[in-house]
């Protein structure tokens, strides 16, 4: 069983400094140009696996709709078809569609009937209906592929927020490309080497007592 934790950080500039950053010196700190050139936005979802620490089966693109969170789905299942996967996610509408519904009915070999998604045309009915529906399928523990959710406001339970600070420290925040491409490239880079030389497990530091009353 794999049991990893998914979100997409969206929005991430890929933006070219007008001047080279200065390096540190003996008495001075480093030196960023604060003019920039923007080349864009990229998207990137990523899986955190629980177990190991490592981020498996990422995803880049320019967008995070309906089609790209099912496909980074199948993408991350293919790495262990036959296991079963609990995805930690949070409530964006994304991780709830028709799509996601219909890609782990069609890997488990599901033979009931999924029915219609709600519409203004259509009242919609079975498990496509509604949001409600859809979750209350994809949250089932019988399913191969099983969604949990964290609960509403507490999206920062999600390991992989963690992870996407580490990035944003160590990769995004004193960079400079000049492409979408670059960005991406950057970013896969430090995946492999974040999996290979810092990878481990996330130690929970908060007890869950509560802090207030």
């Amino acid at each position: 069983m794999h049991v990893v934790s998914t979100d997409e950080k969206t929005g991430i500039q890929a933006l070219e400094r007008a001047a080279p950053t200065k390096p540190t010196r003996p008495g001075l700190d480093e030196r960023r140009e604060f003019e920039y050139v923007r080349h864009g936005t990229t998207c990137l979802i990523a899986n955190f696996n629980v177990a190991t620490g490592e981020v498996i089966a990422p995803t880049l693109g320019p967008t995070r709709n309906e089609q790209d969170f099912a496909r980074h789905i199948e993408q991350t299942v293919a790495v262990d078809h036959d296991a079963k996967w609990i995805f930690i996610v949070d409530h964006l509408s994304t991780h709830t569609t028709e799509s996601l519904v219909r890609l782990v009915a069609t890997h488990e070999g599901f033979a009931g009937e999924l029915g219609e998604k709600r519409t203004r045309k259509k009242k919609g009915h079975g498990v496509l209906q509604n949001a409600e529906s859809r979750r209350a399928f994809l949250t089932d523990s019988g399913r191969q592929i099983r969604f949990v959710f964290t609960p509403k406001h507490c999206s920062w339970l999600n390991q992989i927020e963690i992870w996407f600070s580490i990035l944003a420290r160590r990769v995004l925040k004193r960079s400079s490309f000049n492409s979408t491409d670059a960005a991406n490239a950057a970013i896969l880079a430090f995946i492999n080497y974040f999996n290979e030389i810092l990878a481990k497990p996330f130690k929970w530091t908060y007890t869950g007592r509560t802090l207030a009353a």
